[in-house]
């Protein structure tokens, strides 16, 4: 399957300041990429030029194939980090407008709009301005008219900021809903649990240079080191603990039990197998706790920025 987008080698400088340096990067179609990078290491601008809000140096963005042109507009909606809503607009004269320059007429675009204020149990604040609005209640306007002309690519820069856990999760349906309905999302975010969540595939920028790409599950397989969180309960704890000191890495163990055990993280090398692991542990006392330490985004977002 071809990807959705493909950024080739892009440069960006603002004078002296280099914000991209040959950064290449591949989103497939109908997954969700993760966008992410400490704050200034070249995230927005590289958005900025996917939108053709500026353009690159040096480079090749395609879309579906096709070199970047001004009409893709129509095959992008891009929810910016600062919104861009009209606050002394009524929403829905607002949304119609915006909906009207991504292509769609006003009969299509006031039938779009009344099923999603439908879905999001909106439709009483049609009428309302934007400023009478909270923060949350703004942002599913922004999101609605972002996804309503059903662009290829969505791009989304921190959708959850100003929501409430529980519409934060409305949201985070949604864009999954859309994403197996065959749209293609963007997804930067500077909250690591969601990345968890969503993404498919990931990209790390640090200080304008791409520094880590692939899927998830990948990169948590490279980052991973054969470590093991053990609960252990024995009538021994300090030959025990001494045993295993003798015979592997222990640090100490940081989850909560409702048991009064042993807690230790152990780390076993190549030759060793969780079965051996296992065996071992049991030889010494009841094992009550036995989880592989499989590294978090959160964990390797750290450790890649760290060693750049």
């Amino acid at each position: 399957m071809r990807d959705i987008l493909v950024v080739e080698n892009v440069v960006k400088n603002y004078g002296d300041y280099r914000a991209l340096n040959n950064v290449s990067i591949n989103v497939a179609k109908g997954s969700i990429f993760g966008l992410l990078g400490p704050n200034g290491a070249g995230k927005t601008t590289l958005i900025r030029i996917i939108n053709q809000i500026t353009m690159p140096d040096e480079g090749l963005v395609t879309l579906d194939g096709q070199p970047l042109k001004p009409d893709h507009i129509k095959d992008i909606g891009y929810l910016p980090e600062e919104r861009g809503l009209y606050k002394s607009m009524k929403v829905g004269e607002q949304a119609l407008y915006l909906a009207q320059l991504k292509g769609l007429s006003k009969s299509e675009a006031r039938q779009r709009l009344k099923y999603w204020f439908d879905k999001f149990e909106i439709g009483d604040w049609w009428d309302k301005k934007i400023q009478e609005l909270s923060k949350g209640m703004a942002q599913k306007i922004q999101f609605i008219v972002t996804v309503l002309h059903q662009p290829k690519l969505l791009i989304f820069d921190e959708p959850f900021s100003g929501f409430d856990p529980i519409n934060a999760n409305l949201i985070k349906d949604e864009i999954l809903k859309l994403r197996d309905e065959g749209a293609s999302v963007i997804f930067s975010t500077h909250r690591m649990e969601s990345v968890e969540e969503l993404c498919d595939d990931i990209a790390l920028i640090h200080k304008s240079n791409k520094v880590l790409e692939g899927k998830l599950i990948d990169i948590k397989r490279q980052y991973k080191n054969n470590e093991y969180e053990i609960g252990l309960i024995t009538d021994n704890e300090a030959e025990v603990t001494q045993n295993l000191k003798d015979n592997f890495e222990l640090t100490k163990a940081t989850f909560k039990s409702l048991n009064n055990e042993l807690q230790f993280n152990i780390k076993i090398d190549d030759k060793t197998s969780a079965n051996q692991l296992i065996k071992h542990l049991t030889s010494k006392g009841e094992l009550t706790h036995f989880v592989e330490v499989i590294p978090s985004v959160n964990d390797i977002f750290i450790q890649t920025v760290q060693n750049h």
